[in-house]
C-alpha cells in the first residue's frame, strides 16, 4: 500500500517558532487555509481509499477539503498528534525548542530512553503512531492519507522506514502540507519513496534524494 503523509497547513504558532503540542492547539492561517484548499489538486494523481488526521485543531482543518473532494469521512485519531513538548508546551525561546527537538532527534535515532520533561516517553509516542499505522494499513485502501505533524512524521519515518535515518529526517524539515510517500507494510516495513516531491534512493541507508 501507499501512505502519504501530510503535514497541516501553516498557523500562528509556525510563523513565530512556538512550541505547540496541545490539545486543541492553533487554528490555520488563511495562508494555511489556502494551503489546505490546494490538496486535492495537488494529490489528484492518487488512488486515495481512505483519509486519518490528528485530533488537533490545524490537522482537522487541512483534511476538510480533501475530505470533500474525495467523498471521504475522515478518521480522527489522537495517536497522530504531534509529540509532546512537555515542560516546553508554549515556548518560543531558542533553548526550550533546542530541547525538544534534541529529544525528539535521540527518539528518532532509537534513544527512546532521553526523557522528555513533563511528556510521554520515545517509546509511547512511536507505539502510539505504530498503532494509527496500523488501523490506516488495515483499511485496505490502496492509498491512505494521513494528516498529522512535522515532528512527529520526521521522528516515526528515522524509526521505522529503512531508507530514512536520523540525519536525513532532521536536515529535511517537513514544509506545511509537505508530503512524505511511503510504500509497504507494518508487516514487511516500509520504504521512503518521496519526501516533498522529491525521489529518494530505494537502497540508501541514509535516504540521499536522487533525480
Amino acid at each position: 500500500m501507499r501512505l502519504l503523509l501530510i503535514r497541516h497547513g501553516q498557523t500562528p504558532a509556525n510563523l513565530d517558532h512556538t512550541l505547540d503540542t496541545a490539545e486543541p492547539g492553533s487554528a490555520l492561517t488563511d495562508e494555511g487555509l489556502r494551503q489546505a484548499a490546494a490538496l486535492p489538486h495537488a494529490l489528484a494523481g492518487e488512488d486515495i481509499g481512505a483519509l486519518l488526521a490528528s485530533s488537533l485543531l490545524r490537522a482537522r482543518q487541512t483534511a476538510a477539503p480533501l475530505a470533500r473532494a474525495l467523498g471521504l469521512e475522515p478518521l480522527v485519531r489522537r495517536e497522530l498528534r504531534e509529540l509532546e513538548a512537555g515542560v516546553w508546551e508554549g515556548r518560543r525561546d531558542a533553548d526550550a525548542v533546542r530541547s525538544y527537538m534534541s529529544t525528539a532527534v535521540a527518539w528518532g535515532a532509537g534513544r527512546t530512553d532521553v526523557p522528555m520533561p513533563g511528556a510521554e516517553g520515545g517509546a509511547a509516542f512511536l507505539a502510539r503512531y505504530d498503532r494509527a499505522v496500523a488501523e490506516a494499513a488495515a483499511l485496505g485502501a490502496p492509498t491512505v492519507a494521513v494528516v498529522a505533524h512535522g515532528t512527529a512524521v520526521r521522528v516515526w519515518t528515522a524509526a521505522r522506514v529503512r531508507n530514512v535515518s536520523v540525519e536525513f529526517a532532521t536536515a529535511h524539515p517537513l514544509p506545511n502540507t509537505g508530503v512524505v510517500t511511503l510504500e509497504g507494510s507494518p508487516e514487511e516495513g516500509w520504504t521512503a519513496r518521496s519526501w516533498t516531491g522529491t525521489h529518494l534512493g530505494q537502497d540508501a541507508p541514509t535516504a540521499t534524494l536522487s533525480g
